[in-house]
Formats: C-alpha cells, structure tokens, sequence
C-alpha cells in the first residue's frame, strides 16, 4: 500500500502544537514506521520484504512513527549511512505491543517506584522509549515531543521477520521534498498524512505520559 500524503502545510496546523504526541500514519490495521539505512540493509530490506542481509538482530534498532523526526535525524535521507529512507508498514496490534512493553531510556520519577524499579523494568523489557523535540522541516525545534522506540531481543526478531506488512523504499520521494525545504517552497512541499495515534489503554497512556484517546468507529 504506498505511502498517503497531503501539503504540508495543510497539515502542520491541525497537528498538536506541544505535549507528547504520537503523529503517524495509520489505518485499522496497520501503522508505518520510518527507519533509514546504508544501502546494504536498506535495499535488500525494500526487496525482500523484511530485514536480513546485513541486518543484525544483536543491536538495538529504532523505529519513528513521525516523518519529519526521521526527516531531522537523516538529514532528508542526505546523513552518510542513512541514504535509504523505508517507510515500514507494521502490523497495528504489534505496534500497541511494542507501546505496551516501552520503558524509558532513564529514570522518570513518579513513574517509576526507584530507581533500581527502573533499572529492573529496562533489564526485563524489550523495548526502549524516548521523548524527543520534534522539528519543523528545516529543522527548527518545536514545543512537541515526538516518540522513537527502541527494539532488542526478542521485539527485533519479531519486527524484522513477523510484524512487517510491507516496506515501501521512499528514498526518491525524501529526495525530491528536500529540495522543497532547501529552496523554502513549502507550498510545493508533501508530508505522509500523519494524525495522533490513539493509546486507548490507561496503564500504556500512563506510562507513556500521552492522554488516553480512543479510536474513532467509522
């Protein structure tokens, strides 16, 4: 299913200006996620379907709901080793797994009992969560927070090989809105169509600092 997108400047508006947000890309049953590679991951990744080749399930990899925080961290796909922007459709009740197993990368008081509580939870989960300021195109710092979720173990096995639906490499498209920003024509400039995500469960909202929201029926 390829990649829905809208100006952005239709959309940059209606996105929450602060707070912790969880902007994405997202249907029923699915969510896309970035990630951008050198091109021996990222290439066999876009042809096969799933992550191999060079691929090393030993390290922690990250994964951005958010383009234009991936946008930040790749320099537009232009950042030596991240030439090749994937956008990654996940399977939607993997990804509410992955949220329901998140701990921060450090010790959040009133979160946690201690700090040796938090220290037990990051040793027994999987999963690695950290709030970062989100950025404008340009890559300006805004008041909203944007997630990045780190994934080790057991979650980056089954990421790679099991909760991928497909892998759409966008590296063309990066490329081409990037000109928009470098010359400032926002008007001519595409976004991925990207809403707040909802967290309906109250121990994952909690955690997460994010308010419970809960899905639209149609």
């Amino acid at each position: 299913m390829p990649l829905r997108t809208e100006p952005y400047l239709h959309q940059k508006d209606r996105w929450p200006q602060q707070g912790r947000v969880i902007l994405a890309q997202y249907d029923t049953d699915s969510i896309v996620v970035y990630q951008a590679y050198r091109p021996a991951i990222g290439n066999f990744a876009a042809q096969h379907g799933y992550f191999g080749g060079e691929f090393k399930l030993s390290r922690m990899t990250w994964i951005k709901p958010n383009f234009l925080w991936m946008m930040y961290r790749s320099g537009w796909g232009a950042k030596p080793g991240q030439e090749v922007v994937l956008a990654i459709r996940l399977q939607r009740s993997a990804f509410d797994s992955i949220l329901a197993q998140a701990v921060h990368s450090s010790f959040q008081s009133g979160l946690y009992d201690s700090q040796e509580s938090w220290q037990k939870a990051v040793q027994t989960s999987d999963v690695r969560l950290q709030w970062d300021p989100d950025h404008n195109p340009a890559g300006h710092k805004l008041e909203r927070r944007a997630i990045q979720l780190g994934l080790r173990g057991d979650a980056i096995r089954k990421y790679a090989q099991e909760w991928i639906l497909d892998i759409e490499d966008i590296s063309d498209f990066v490329a081409d809105q990037r000109q928009h920003v470098v010359s400032g024509n926002y008007e001519a400039l595409l976004t991925p169509a990207e809403a707040p995500y909802p967290v309906s469960d109250l121990k994952t909202a909690h955690r997460l600092q994010v308010p419970q929201i809960f899905p639209i029926s149609c």
